[in-house]
This record gives C-alpha cells, structure tokens and sequence, in this order.
C-alpha cells in the first residue's frame, strides 16, 4: 500500500493552525461561566501528537503569535513529543491566536462551539517563510479542509506545498473534514475535487460523501467508485458514529484499500462513555496512519484507528493522551471474547 517508506527526519508532518480552547468548568454554558479552562488544539495537531504518541516522530508547520500565549502553545507542542522545526513566529504588531470556546453538552442539550479566528497569525501564513528543506523531511505530508477554508491566502500557499511534496514523491494525506462555518460546499467541493488527483490516502466521512460529494449508494460502493476515478488514491477510509446521546457514542469505521480492492471493518465499540469528543475524529486520522506506516496494512489502519477514536472520547481536551501499550491493550480488549479485566494492575 504504501511502498518505499525512506529513513527521513519525520514519518508525518501536518500543516494547520493551532489554536487557544477555552471550556468552562464542568457543564456550564458559556454565557454563564466566569472561569474557563485553558488547551490547545488544532485538527492537525491532534493528528501528528496523536501519531508521536504511538512511537513515530512528526512535525508541524503553524504559525503562532511571538508572546506568552504563543509560548503556552509552544510548549503544549513540544510536550507532545512534536518537532517545532518548522513553527513561523510572528511579531507584527497584528499578532493573534485563534480562539475557540467549546461547551459541553448533556441530553438534550448538545455541544456548542464558537469561533474567533479572524485575522489569525496563522491566516497570514506566506509559504515562502519556510525553508525549503520541509519537502524532503517527511514520508507523509498531512492536511485537512479545515486548512484550505481559511481564506484564500491559506488555500493557495497550502496547494502550493502540496504540488511540491508531491512532486518530491511524499505521500498526501487529507482529512477533508467540512466545517460549515468555515466555507460553502460549493467552494469546498471544488477545491477538494481540484486536489484529489494528488492525494494518496483520503479521510471523508459518511456524511460527507452523501451530502457534499452527492454521492449514491452503499459505501463500499462510493468508496470503489471514488477509487477508480481518482487512480492516486491508495486507501479510502469513513468513520462511522452513532450519537446515542452527547455522552453516549458508538464507533467504528470503513477502509478501503484501493490497490486490493479490499474493505475492513470491524465490530463497533459500543456505549464509549464520552467525556470530551473534540479530536475523536483527528485521533481515528492519527490511529489509521499509524496503522498504515508501521504495517503498511489498511486492516491495521483500521484496528489503530477505531480504538485511538474511542479512547480519545474519554480524555478531556484536543489531544489523546494514550502510547501504544494503552492502544494495543484496547485492541486486544475489543477483539476477545469472554472475561476482560476490569481494571490494569
């Protein structure tokens, strides 16, 4: 699947803003609380800290604020295990962090989040403040459509890296993942349809194939369909949650590698007692190119990927905190039959 893996500094370096979140304490609302906690967070952040925390090193490209509360997030950076090599400090007087308040949700109220990104540091990102030896550090170069909705400046200096790993013969990840809030399905659908031909592994959901793509049919179907249209792709994969209630969740997902032609699944972690969901998605990104680096097996991608998404439910905050013993334990725990421990000691 993923053939000529080179010894280079990172296994996966992602490009994405990382971001301040604000929570208030417990289940209050944000328009009561007068305390919040303090995170870190990012689509792509969650993505290489969760791999780093597996055992494979990676990087980011951001762009934060030179003051303390870009040093804040610099350190949450490097605390995960994540190189800051190619972090851009900026020190215009127009320096910001984007922030995002999320609140909590309890039946029948559900989760609620609120941005204030604008003018960002990292919206003014200018490709031309890295140093050109980013394109031969990585095997995986990793984005998301969160990315490419940050306006234009972004959309086109982001593209313009991709050609350019591309070209130097790194494999694309892309986690399409579509946020309403950020841009119109029109603009996302054609500028996500104008680099699939470039990827090489693509993360969409359900939702999104049906919704945006206007896509029919069963979804191995979709995922056969989108195979051979875009010859590139070498695994397709769809997270499948169902929301019994904002602390109630099922999970599993579908991979398709498209080279075999073959699907895996498998059973669904049931009843995943949810804590904080925020990043479940970026942890099954994490998990499935895991899977996918370290045994080149769409079947572990899936395997790695499900159990990093259900854990991740019941940590609070962005990122996973869990290392390859607590995964594979997880695993292990899932596939067997009969007596499981109820408690590691």
């Amino acid at each position: 699947m993923l053939e000529n893996i080179k010894t280079k500094e990172f296994s996966v370096l992602g490009i994405g803003e990382v971001m301040l979140r604000l929570s208030p304490v417990g289940k209050e609302r944000v328009s009561q609380s007068e305390t919040f906690e303090k995170m870190a967070g990012g689509s792509e952040l969650n993505v290489v800290a969760g791999i780093s925390q597996l055992g494979l090193r990676t990087g980011i490209v951001t762009v934060i604020p030179n003051n303390e509360i870009g040093k804040f997030i610099k350190n949450k950076i490097r605390y995960s295990g994540i190189s800051d090599d190619y972090i851009i400090y900026d020190s215009s007087p127009e320096k910001r962090l984007g922030i995002y308040y999320y609140e909590s949700g309890a039946y029948p109220r559900v989760p609620v989040v609120t941005y204030d990104r604008a003018m960002s540091s990292f919206a003014r990102f200018n490709i031309d403040s890295l140093n050109t030896d980013v394109y031969d550090s990585t095997n995986v170069f990793h984005l998301s459509g969160i990315t490419l909705a940050l306006g234009e400046n972004v959309r086109k200096s982001v593209i313009r890296m991709l050609r350019e790993f591309k070209r130097r013969g790194v494999y694309v990840s892309f986690d399409v993942n579509y946020r309403a809030s950020l841009w119109d399905e029109d603009t996302a659908r054609e500028t996500i349809l104008s680099i699939l031909p470039m990827i090489d592994i693509l993360f969409v959901s359900e939702e999104t194939l049906r919704r945006m793509f206007a896509r029919k049919g069963e979804l191995r179907d979709i995922h056969k369909a989108l195979a051979e249209e875009f010859p590139g792709l070498k695994m397709i994969a769809s997270t499948m949650r169902q929301v019994v209630s904002p602390t109630k969740h099922t999970f599993t997902s579908l991979v398709y590698d498209c080279e075999k032609k073959t699907h895996f699944s498998e059973e669904p972690y049931t009843d995943i007692e949810v804590i904080d969901r925020i990043g479940s998605g970026d942890a099954y990104v994490a998990g499935a190119l895991f899977g996918a680096l370290k045994y080149n097996s769409a079947e572990e991608a899936c395997r790695f990927g499900n159990a990093m998404a259900a854990v991740k439910n019941t940590i609070p905050g962005d990122m996973t905190v869990c290392d390859f013993d607590d995964i594979t334990r997880v695993i292990r725990s899932h596939s067997s039959v009969g007596y499981k421990s109820e408690m590691v000691r």
